[in-house]
């Protein structure tokens, strides 16, 4: 069943011009539509700057959206006001890339949490701080570790203590945005694994935000591949990896480090991301693509089912 709905989803942020210049637009994200469902992890993947965290920051209420509709339960976020909209924040939460930037310095672990808690529970402190005691234990921490400072941690202990207030609200999904990106190598997978452990305990949903594809293939359903403001190919984590279609998303496996190449070689793209204020004609890929055709340069692409495999989804115009 579906939790999140996203439709035609639109981020545009407006750019000074001249006085008499038409008005002008950076698409950071440029009519993205897919859906969540209870309880499952979908992983969203692409280059830096291609509107990966725009997209969770919108989902989230701290971007606002051009267009579109996000809808929880039917309910479209971007309608709701005051009371209305804090009531459907309870639902939704975001863990942050950087375990630095993220946590107030003079605010302990257990203030940190407690700004969550004392909104979602109405009760005495001592309850809210028994609570902050088990958010603690759950993240993998001695719940004596509250009266302490962010700076008395180091960057893995940090994000589980950004895990933590993500789950002090009882969310029913969670954005997490690049979460193990600005970790040491031997401490991301420790990351990786308490989520998916979270995730098998208390049945939240993940939009998992990354820029590699090792890191998300064994933990998500389903993968997204985006590219410049577009998503432009999803399905089923294995068969992705496996069978890429797109040739961005074949480009992104093939930079994946495996021990048995079995003779593949990594493709190299040509160029650099088109700039977003600026995107090309047609499909947002073709300037590096090599398989580009006059009908690329003109038209872009719509994400459609395959033919041959309903659960597959791609936008390009030698995949039917």
């Amino acid at each position: 069943m579906a939790l999140l709905e996203v439709e035609d989803l639109k981020v545009y942020y407006p750019v000074k011009s001249g006085l008499f210049s038409p008005k002008r637009y950076l698409k950071a994200v440029d009519g993205v539509s897919f859906s969540l469902n209870e309880g499952e992890t979908l992983s969203l993947v692409g280059e830096s700057g291609c509107g990966k965290s725009t997209l969770g920051r919108a989902l989230v209420q701290l971007e606002k959206p051009f267009s579109g509709r996000i809808l929880i339960d039917g309910k479209d976020l971007r309608s709701l006001r005051g009371k209305a909209l804090r009531e459907a924040r309870r639902d939704f939460q975001m863990i942050f890339q950087d375990p630095y930037g993220s946590l107030n310095p003079r605010l302990s672990i257990f203030s940190t949490l407690d700004e969550v808690l004392s909104l979602r529970y109405k009760e005495p402190e001592r309850k809210r701080r028994s609570r902050a005691e088990t958010l603690l234990e759950e993240v993998g921490f001695n719940p004596s570790f509250l009266d302490r400072y962010p700076h008395e941690f180091s960057g893995g202990q940090r994000q589980r203590i950004g895990i933590a207030r993500a789950l002090a609200a009882e969310p029913r999904f969670i954005v997490a945005d690049e979460p193990v990106s600005a970790l040491d190598v031997s401490v991301q997978a420790s990351i990786i694994n308490l989520l998916a452990d979270i995730q098998k305990r208390t049945g939240t949903a993940f939009l998992f935000i990354a820029h590699d594809l090792a890191v998300v293939e064994h933990i998500s359903q389903r993968i997204m591949v985006m590219y410049l403001g577009h998503i432009v190919e999803s399905g089923p984590a294995s068969e992705l990896v496996q069978y890429p279609f797109h040739p961005y998303t074949q480009a992104l496996v093939s930079a994946v480090p495996q021990i048995d190449q079995n003779g593949n070689k990594r493709i190299i793209l040509n160029g650099d991301v088109p700039s977003p204020l600026e995107p090309p004609q047609g499909c947002p890929f073709h300037p590096r693509c090599i398989f580009a055709q006059q009908e690329c340069r003109e038209n872009n692409p719509v994400l459609n089912a395959l033919t041959a495999n309903a659960n597959r989804q791609c936008a390009c115009f030698k995949i039917k």
